[in-house]
């Protein structure tokens, strides 16, 4: 029997479980490149780049193992430029008696493969992804029942799972997680270590010209690309994290920096996520070095829970709940995306960062993303599926099984708090606590009204005046609540004003 088996751009992986018994002297391995899956948001470019050039080299290395693989290339004359017909085209060319193919990442291709069997009256495998730690049926038997969906509890699931950092039953250091300790700003003096970064290769550079003709319209640059292609440079960063940046990422992980834009962060997830490093083996490389007194708990603790903890509970979620997730819009938030997420044209200065950084780098650390760029988007309403859209073309990481959650629920609590038992806002104190964004920006986080006031004070305060029905009964929000009680009819009227001005002119601007 003649195997077709079909990889994805982020299936990137030998351990993969669609080419797990694959018989090298009958079955073929066809891999894709589709106008459908580049375009159907407007990637950044370096997002394109990374995943078209390490689609290319894996192929490369599966032809090294003796593996036939049929590789369609995006400018290939006859390309159909969808999966569904360049898996129709190849069907015919190999004269395949089944397809084999691991379940994707996303919920717009699962329903297309759903029509495969039928469209080609050809059997068709899905199987498993079990690169992950828990699957999915795992994940829906964790959370039946259950009144709360916390990541806090389903990480203690896993970590008594694992065996993870664990005594026996009991977390070990004494504490499940040490999040207070990873809030530090960062010291002005403190030397940052450089990323790993990878100079293009023939094949990268090939991509790379492709890109600078299809995509010229894409958001973001490609003079900085630097990503790893290949498994090898996948594990050279891996390294390079774990003895450069692992011992003090815990202490600094909440913090930001002008013109520094990667901190002690891993920037692992975009090499995680396509295949090219195994979500266990960095976990366990992780562990390793703290165990062999290289890096300390709470750096090791924190970096194993963004992983362990909320890179699968994410996944969980986003594949329990579609596709009706993304349809909920718990404050009725309807504004457009203001213009200057595309082009970092704004005087807070914080968001001008946080945005150039990511057009720079299709990057941006979890604390730009939720408290920079989520943060104002939920204080000035952005309906959600705009926000969820720049969110998913953006970064080199973004897949919707990981975008949509962190942003839906986690960034703007349009799920009502699924995810986070409160919406995580904040105002220009957070924000001038824990970076240098302030120093030299047109307005003062000091101040609270007026026209130097930084804009996320008063957005803030409004949004909270804007929600009270809904949020005054939550528990977590009541330190802010017995604050605002304390502000004057008269005072609270010119918040509401003077936040009203600032976001009409928003909308004026588009």
């Amino acid at each position: 029997m003649k195997t077709l088996r079909l990889i994805l751009g982020d299936q990137l992986s030998q351990d993969v479980s669609s080419l797990r018994d694959i018989d090298p002297n009958r079955d073929v391995v066809l891999m894709v490149e589709v106008w459908d899956e580049t375009t159907y948001v407007k990637h950044h470019k370096q997002k394109i780049v990374l995943v078209l050039s390490a689609m290319r080299h894996f192929a490369e290395s599966l032809r090294l193992e003796g593996i036939a693989v049929d590789y369609i290339h995006l400018d290939d004359k006859g390309n159909t430029g969808s999966f569904t017909g360049e898996l129709g085209r190849a069907l015919l060319r190999h004269s395949a008696d089944r397809v084999i193919v691991t379940e994707p990442g996303e919920w717009r291709v699962w329903e297309i493969m759903q029509t495969w069997a039928s469209a080609f009256g050809t059997p068709v495998e899905i199987r498993e992804d079990d690169r992950f730690l828990c699957s999915t049926a795992e994940f829906a038997k964790w959370a039946q029942g259950r009144k709360s969906l916390r990541m806090e509890f389903f990480y203690r699931y896993l970590r008594r799972k694992t065996g993870w950092l664990m005594d026996g039953s009991q977390p070990h250091g004494g504490q499940w997680n040490y999040d207070p300790q990873n809030r530090k700003p960062l010291p002005r003096h403190l030397t940052i270590p450089p990323r790993r970064g990878f100079e293009p290769d023939a094949i990268t550079s090939d991509v790379m010209a492709l890109v600078k003709n299809r995509f010229a319209s894409h958001f973001g640059d490609l003079e900085s690309f630097g990503w790893a292609v290949t498994r090898v440079d996948a594990l050279e960063a891996l390294s390079h994290f774990i003895q450069n940046s692992l011992p003090q990422f815990g202490d600094y992980q909440d913090a930001m920096r002008s013109e520094q834009d990667f901190l002690f962060h891993s920037v692992l997830s975009p090499y995680i996520n396509i295949g090219l490093l195994q979500a266990r083996e960095v976990c366990e490389v992780a562990l390793d070095a703290y165990h062999q007194g290289l890096a300390p708990l709470h750096s090791t603790e924190g970096f194993i829970r963004q992983i362990l903890g909320w890179r699968e509970y994410i996944r969980g979620i986003y594949w329990s709940r579609m596709p009706a997730y993304p349809e909920s819009n718990f404050f009725g938030a309807n504004r457009s995306l203001p213009e200057f997420y595309w082009t970092g044209h704004t005087d807070m200065k914080c968001l001008r960062e946080a945005i150039l950084d990511t057009q720079r780098n299709a990057y941006a650390h979890h604390i730009q993303r939720l408290m920079l760029t989520g943060n104002f988007a939920l204080l000035a309403g952005i309906a959600p599926a705009e926000v969820e859209e720049w969110y998913l073309v953006v970064y080199a990481d973004a897949f919707e099984w990981v975008e949509l959650p962190n942003t839906h629920g986690m960034a703007l609590h349009a799920d009502g708090g699924l995810l986070g038992s409160k919406p995580y806002v904040a105002s220009g104190a957070y924000i001038n606590r824990m970076s240098d964004y302030c120093n030299g920006c047109a307005f003062n986080p000091k101040l609270k009204l007026g026209d130097r006031a930084c804009p996320f004070n008063y957005l803030y305060w409004n949004f909270l005046i804007s929600h009270k029905a809904i949020l005054q009964p939550n528990p977590r929000m009541a330190f802010p609540y017995r604050m605002l009680a304390r502000f004057t009819a008269e005072h609270r009227q010119s918040i509401t004003h003077q936040a009203q001005r600032f976001l009409a002119g928003l909308e004026s601007k588009r």
